[in-house]
């Protein structure tokens, strides 16, 4: 009976002896983006009273856009104008709420970060920005102590550049790539109907915050597409950069295939500028004989009325729709 329990015991030990090692990855896809907010003749700025800004240019990561504003006077009346405050704000883009990683420095005019001690961390910092509910800045209320810039100021002919590195995702890419209908995160996730050409446009623009070199030609086809992905993930930004590209190379051979996708895609812009070059000289003709033409005619029939009634505005014999 004891060599029975021996044995139990030991089978029992051999079971809660086995150690099994699984192991999950979790992926969070950010785009990363740095901007450098430069602002000169700083020493002119002082004074301008609490809680006053100079606001960055616009600039897009992850499908949202954001901007910084840097107080010269600070943002607290109990630091009596003494120090410099620094923020980013989200300033555009479908969402209710937003995680990113931030952090704010300042640098010299030559790209060095600079020594002088702050106040405030310049360490990348989470941060969530509930755009719902009001939240939609962070920033550093204390970035540093205006008799500490003196002598930064002079090395850099009175400029004071903040640099924002900013890791934040695109809201449509989170759906597509994390969201329920993706049940297995680990594995590849196939981007259908898109050129690699154009989706690495495409990731140029969210890291880099332009277009590529590849976009910068007159390739009208280019363009179109990478409007179409603009709109596809929500890049608001990328998408008006694109109206304003086609918008420069409409034609007689390009008007009517820019045309229906301006209209598919709710370019209005875009769509004003077709009409009018197609209603402003002696091209409808041209324009009627090419094969964009005949897609247009296809694929948005109702656009012929907008187009004899912009032929019309121009004071020229109203073209009418059976015509066309």
């Amino acid at each position: 009976m004891a060599n029975n329990d021996s044995a139990s015991a030991a089978a029992r030990h051999g079971q809660e002896g086995l150690h099994e090692t699984k192991s999950s990855r979790c992926v969070t896809e950010t785009f990363t983006a740095t901007h450098n907010f430069e602002a000169t003749n700083f020493s002119q700025l002082d004074g301008m009273g609490i809680g006053e800004f100079v606001s960055s240019s616009t600039f897009t990561v992850g499908g949202y856009d954001w901007n910084i504003r840097l107080c010269p006077d600070g943002v607290w009346k109990e630091h009596q104008s003494a120090v410099v405050s620094v923020f980013l704000c989200f300033s555009g883009g479908e969402a209710t709420s937003v995680r990113a990683q931030v952090s704010l420095s300042m640098v010299h005019r030559d790209g060095r970060v600079s020594k002088l001690p702050m106040l405030g961390d310049d360490r990348p910092w989470m941060r969530t920005f509930d755009v719902e509910h009001g939240e939609w800045s962070w920033g550093i209320p204390s970035l540093i102590e205006k008799y500490k810039l003196r002598h930064f100021l002079y090395l850099n002919d009175d400029s004071l550049t903040i640099r924002c590195v900013l890791s934040a995702r695109s809201p449509v890419f989170d759906a597509e790539l994390f969201g329920p209908l993706n049940k297995n995160s680990a594995q590849p996730v196939k981007i259908n109907d898109m050129d690699p050409t154009i989706f690495e446009g495409l990731l140029h623009f969210m890291y880099a915050d332009s277009l590529p070199d590849s976009c910068n030609s007159d390739e009208n086809t280019t363009m179109q597409h990478l409007l179409v992905a603009a709109d596809r993930y929500g890049l608001e930004r990328l998408r008006a950069l694109c109206e304003a590209k086609l918008c420069q190379g409409i034609d007689v051979q390009t008007v009517a295939t820019t045309l229906a996708l301006a209209e598919q895609h709710n370019c209005e812009r875009l769509k004003d500028a077709c009409l009018r070059f197609i209603a402003s000289g002696d091209v409808l003709g041209p324009i009627m004989e090419t094969d964009g033409f005949r897609h247009l005619k296809e694929s948005c029939p109702l656009i012929l009325e907008e187009i004899s009634e912009k032929i019309a505005t121009f004071g020229r014999r109203r073209t009418s729709v059976q015509h066309l």
